[in-house]
């Protein structure tokens, strides 16, 4: 496991381990697990750390778990909440599993663990469960949990279902010792104390010696959570958040932080890193260029990640009065998943001005600053730089695909297309 420390140390993941030069020690590989509720259809950046934690991992010879939280969904874990989460179903649970499940696929090479918390947790019975492990737990110990100290310092509820979200997710670790050998639990800060609970209780239950290892909060250089844009999640399911927007995110990368997340999102080696996070100007672009296609090549696939990067450098070098050949163009970008916005046939049939179809669509805030942005020479459509902000844009203007794609300044485009 030194190795793997190492990495997780020189790559900036290691925030704290409960015993680190125990873990070290370790012999033979080291099973790991992270645990991932199912509160939507899809995880997002902000799970990515963790992911690339458990990809390391097995890189370097150690066995990762991903647990799905099937049975601590239906608690919901108050860690860094305010509120209450809105009970789900069994059924949304379930779909949601299912459709997180083909993201670890592309991260982890077969074979590997996928669990389901569900299988333990649904058959407990609560007598039983209250009688045997209830005594490990104190009521002052857990007054001292950030996640209940937050509700309570700024008077929000904290329902006892939620309260006992904590020894649930402490079960879970017991269950995995004995059911797969499980040794280390990973994630972020503010699961330290769930995890040192899942340590104390093995070691008072089976008296086996378990470790806990967590990353740091990970923001942005203007203190920015990782994870939100102005337009949403960034959610790593490509049905939900399109490859190009993907790449696009990453290549919108504050210049302070370009090093950094080049560590932890992408596996290029640290002597380029070093190169790269040391450019300055114009060249930083590149660094950026490369953690938008190294990221995007991890989670899509290579192809996908070259073929975004061709469209976005194509974007990126027209000048005004330059023809894109638009053809070509929405060819790839098709294939790559360039955003696509609906608007109502009737509405492209007659014809609207440019200035309203750009708030129509979410690239202009209002109908004034899509005129502003028209005069200002920052608009294309189909690839031709527009000037006459009441241009009407209708059906004639889409292309044999019946697509339409306006693009506003370097960073944001998006087909059109009638329904």
């Amino acid at each position: 496991m030194r190795e793997f420390l190492q990495v997780m140390k020189e790559r900036g993941y290691l925030h704290q381990c409960t015993d680190e030069e125990g873990l070290a020690k370790a012999s033979g590989p080291v099973t790991a697990y992270v645990g991932y509720d199912c509160t939507a259809p899809s995880l997002h950046v902000g799970s990515l750390v963790s992911i690339m934690m458990l990809r390391w991992l097995q890189k370097l010879g150690g066995k990762p778990i991903v647990l799905m939280g099937g049975g601590t969904t239906k608690v919901g874990d108050p860690s860094g909440k305010d509120t209450s989460r809105q009970l789900l179903t069994v059924e949304t649970i379930a779909a949601n599993m299912a459709s997180i499940r083909t993201v670890f696929a592309r991260f982890l090479a077969e074979p590997f663990q996928m669990v389901n918390n569900a299988d333990w947790l649904d058959k407990l019975n609560y007598v039983d469960f209250l009688r045997d492990f209830g005594p490990h737990f104190t009521i002052n110990r857990m007054m001292t949990f950030d996640s209940v100290k937050l509700r309570l310092d700024r008077e929000q509820p904290l329902t006892f279902l939620e309260f006992n979200y904590m020894i649930l997710q402490a079960y879970d670790f017991l269950e995995l010792s004995r059911r797969h050998g499980c040794t280390l639990q990973m994630g972020g800060s503010d699961q330290w104390g769930n995890i040192v609970n899942g340590i104390e209780l093995t070691r008072k239950v089976d008296r086996r010696e378990l470790f806990g290892l967590t990353t740091p909060l990970i923001t942005t250089a203007s203190g920015a959570k990782m994870g939100k844009t102005a337009d949403g999640a960034v959610w790593l399911n490509a049905d939900q958040f399109s490859p190009y927007q993907y790449w696009q995110y990453w290549r919108d990368t504050e210049d302070a932080d370009v090093g950094r997340f080049l560590k932890l999102f992408t596996e290029v080696p640290l002597s380029e890193v070093e190169r790269l996070a040391a450019l300055k100007g114009a060249e930083l672009n590149e660094a950026k260029t490369v953690l938008a296609t190294s990221a995007t090549a991890l989670l899509h696939g290579p192809d996908v990640a070259e073929a975004v990067a061709r469209t976005a450098r194509r974007h990126f070098h027209v000048r005004v009065g330059e023809t894109v050949p638009i053809e070509e163009q929405l060819r790839a970008d098709v294939g790559v998943g360039l955003p696509v916005k609906r608007v109502p046939r009737e509405t492209l049939a007659s014809g609207i001005p440019l200035f309203a179809l750009l708030h129509l669509v979410g690239l202009a805030e209002s109908k004034t600053e899509g005129r502003k942005l028209v005069r200002g020479a920052g608009v294309r459509v189909n690839g031709h730089v527009a000037h006459e902000e009441h241009q009407l844009i209708s059906l004639k203007d889409a292309d044999t695909t019946g697509a339409i794609r306006l693009a506003v300044g370097k960073k944001k485009q998006l087909l059109v297309r009638a329904e």
